[in-house]
């Protein structure tokens, strides 16, 4: 830094800036953006999402309605109304799908369409229950499970 001694008598005040820690601060915020942005913004190539849509489901009466609740780290799961424990969810389940590949003609059927499952879960129950009724669904061969939510108001 430069300091200015007095010589004249009609001396003015000195009113520059000293820019040098300015310059010094914005190039170490440089530096540092240009090490964190590539690391920020790093994806897998070749990804595309999806676009969230809400689309109505369509109810069929071969689909299975399920709801779930949690409390406690105690978990409950209804068939329909029908509270069921999680073995009693497999085996309905592997009978629910036997049932239906056998009316449609057996699973050698080309236009064989097999039924979904709905998953309605309170908000406040844990993950934990509702891994566990999606687990348990597609151990019985459930190939879609999907999850049943309240849309938000006002829409279109």
């Amino acid at each position: 830094m430069a300091m200015s001694v007095g010589g004249d008598s009609a001396e003015k005040p000195m009113s520059d800036i000293n820019t040098t820690p300015l310059v010094d601060v914005m190039l170490v915020l440089l530096i540092i953006f240009l090490i964190a942005v590539p690391v920020a913004i790093q994806t897998v190539k070749g990804i595309k999402l999806p676009s969230v849509v809400f689309d109505p489901t369509t109810t069929k009466p071969e689909n299975v309605s399920l709801s779930v609740t949690g409390n406690d780290g105690a978990c409950q799961v209804y068939w329909g109304v029908t509270p069921v424990t999680h073995q009693e969810l497999l085996d309905r389940a592997v009978a629910k799908l036997k049932t239906e590949i056998d009316r449609q003609g057996g699973p050698g059927n080309p236009d064989l369409e097999l039924p979904e499952a709905h998953i309605r879960a309170d908000i406040n129950t844990p993950w934990k229950c509702v891994a566990g009724t999606i687990y348990n669904m597609q151990m019985a061969g459930f190939a879609k499970v999907g999850f049943i939510s309240q849309p938000k108001g006002g829409g279109a």
